[in-house]
């Protein structure tokens, strides 16, 4: 289900298909507003929990899926489990109100991409599906200043840092933890 946009006549750019899975029926149509206004990201569907979500990914098998966490049947979490084990080449960008690092790590382990604040993500939710779609992670600033300050915390100063990076998972490194 690829679909072709061009900017202009001469350059055709290749839509990035989008899964949104999200409950509440009104934030998840301006969630699909604001990423269809870029023009290169294609919402192909909408799950209103996780079960819907894993049905549709089967069916659709969207590029990058916009999971909330808190959602009936089966969570976001639980979803994205579900998800990575069948596609894991499908990356999920976990959009949650929760800043919780409990609920980061989490995700991370789960196997999501990325975490956005639902608070910032008007801003920065286009930047962030390209981004997890490159193969990159991609999370909210307040989570990312928390999730360096825990490995600052555990793994000691700067210097001491930089020899144990390559050991980090790759949430940590890119961290520049």
């Amino acid at each position: 289900m690829m679909k072709i946009h061009k900017i202009d006549d001469s350059m055709p750019t290749k839509q990035i298909s989008v899964l949104l899975a999200e409950d509440n029926a009104n934030f998840r149509k301006s969630l699909k507003l604001l990423v269809e206004l870029d023009g290169d990201i294609d919402v192909v569907g909408e799950a209103k929990n996780g079960s819907d979500a894993v049905r549709l990914t089967k069916k659709l098998r969207p590029e990058v899926i916009v999971m909330d966490i808190a959602m009936p049947l089966l969570n976001g979490l639980q979803a994205t489990r579900q998800i990575m084990d069948t596609f894991p080449s499908t990356r999920v960008l976990i959009l949650s109100a929760n800043s919780d690092s409990e609920y980061v790590m989490q995700a991370v382990t789960s196997g999501a991409s990325g975490y956005l604040i639902k608070q910032s993500s008007t801003q920065f939710l286009p930047q962030a599906i390209r981004e997890v779609l490159k193969g990159n992670t991609y999370f909210s600033a307040s989570i990312a200043k928390a999730l360096r300050e825990q490995c600052q915390k555990i793994f000691g100063n700067a210097e001491m840092l930089k020899k144990r990076t390559a050991r980090l998972p790759v949430c940590a490194r890119a961290l520049n933890c």
